[in-house]
């Protein structure tokens, strides 16, 4: 089947799946495989379920009048989106970065939200399946969008980019993460750099840039830049207040000085929330609607999140580590003004031949720092060199914890995603 012809069935029936435990009724489905299923084998269900058509690529799974078959599922999937994009008005902003490209893409959609109506990523869809079903999820009353992008391998973000077409590219920092993938962190500043070059290519396309980073200035070269950071004389400036402990800041837009208190742990969060600050000024947001969407913005899916228990006041951000944004995190610690601080650090995964030296890092650096308690998870943080606790995975900790609880502390968890160190709150 011709793509033409497939897009004039999704525009009888836009909504587009790839699980059939969340397949609305009348959306088309696409049979999509990964190393322990295979999408095909649910096309039948898919269709007795409510869906109005299933996409297969394998004839055997073509057995019914509204299962297409084609040549593969997945490009299939992507080629759609890409037809679908070309016939959209839709501006889009297109955000990568190796951290907080999830928080700034929700901070850029709360403030955007206060006039525009908007569509963003869900949750961290941000690969070359989620970025498809996000353009197929855009309609004609959206009047902007937000689509996150994520990579671990070079080439990706350039893919991706030329399915999501972004007229505007923001990209939060670069550094050392996914490095088995990408195999250089030189591979990851030309991977991440791909979003900066396809804005490049275009016509009229624009990239809102922290002036702080003077990698990402020296890559953005020739290309119309709207800066943010620390700078007084930049389109949008900020200086944190206060870190105790959530993020209290000021931003400047022209002579107008506004001050924010916002429900996120981090002075790290600063480029972040500026990002979005200057994206909602850019596009005509005005100030107060600004600071209101800033203020009510509260973090989910354990990210820079407080929790206090009837032992001790938590901050949880577990939901990914790698060296960047563990020392990021472990600074914003040590400088928060708050009496008695524990560590509980997890393994940062993907760092190929660096895991051990980097580790090591890490450790070295809380060494030099008084913290009450330290304790390091997983199998990578016990080839380390420390005096500190060393446990091989969460279900350790909870024992440890129950053995050795810790009281009336602000403890800082953080680890990648796969150490699953929320499954120990409930022991602090």
């Amino acid at each position: 089947m011709e793509i033409a012809e497939l897009y004039k069935i999704y525009q009888q029936h836009p909504e587009v799946s790839t699980d059939t435990r969340n397949s609305p009724k009348g959306s088309i489905f696409f049979s999509l495989k990964g190393a322990n299923f295979n999408g095909n084998e649910y096309a039948e269900k898919a269709i007795e379920s409510g869906c109005s058509y299933a996409i297969v690529d394998e004839e055997k799974y073509a057995t019914h009048s509204n299962i297409i078959l084609v040549k593969n599922s997945l490009e299939t999937l992507q080629e759609l989106a890409r037809f679908h994009r070309k016939h959209l008005k839709t501006p889009i902003i297109g955000i990568t970065g190796t951290n907080g490209k999830t928080t700034t893409k929700e901070l850029v959609s709360s403030v955007l939200s206060e006039e525009y109506k908007v569509l963003s990523t869900t949750g961290n869809l941000n690969n070359h399946i989620g970025v498809p079903l996000t353009i197929l999820r855009i309609k004609k009353e959206h009047e902007i969008a937000i689509v996150e992008m994520g990579a671990n391998h070079v080439g990706e973000i350039k893919f991706l980019a030329e399915i999501a077409r972004p007229n505007y590219g923001l990209i939060t920092n670069i550094g050392h993460a996914h490095i088995e993938g990408f195999g250089s962190f030189a591979n990851v500043i030309k991977a991440k750099g791909e979003l900066y070059e396809y804005i490049r290519s275009t016509q009229d396309g624009k990239i809102f840039i922290d002036y702080d980073n003077p990698l990402l200035r020296e890559m953005a070269e020739g290309i119309t830049s709207i800066y943010y950071g620390l700078e007084e004389d930049l389109f949008v400036s900020g200086k944190v207040l206060s870190i105790r402990p959530y993020l209290e800041f000021e931003w400047k837009f022209g002579s107008k000085r506004n001050k924010v208190k916002t429900n996120l742990i981090g002075e790290y969060n600063l480029p972040n929330i500026l990002a979005a600050i200057t994206i909602g000024k850019y596009l005509g947001i005005k100030a107060p609607l600004i600071c209101k969407a800033i203020e009510d913005y509260q973090p989910t899916n354990n990210r820079s999140q407080l929790k206090e228990t009837d032992r001790n006041m938590l901050i949880i951000d577990a939901y990914n580590a790698n060296p960047t944004s563990m020392l990021a995190a472990l600074e914003n610690f040590v400088h928060m003004d708050v009496s008695r601080k524990s560590l509980i650090l997890g393994d940062m995964k993907e760092l190929g031949p660096d895991t051990d030296m980097e580790h090591q890092k890490i450790a070295d650096y809380v060494s030099h720092h008084h913290f009450d308690k330290v304790i390091f998870v997983g199998e990578n943080f016990s080839r380390i060199k420390t005096d500190s606790v060393r446990l091989k995975d969460t279900n350790s900790l909870k024992e440890y914890l129950k053995e050795n609880p810790i009281y009336d502390s602000y403890i800082l968890l953080k680890g990648s995603r796969s150490i699953q160190l929320e499954k120990c709150i409930e022991a602090l």
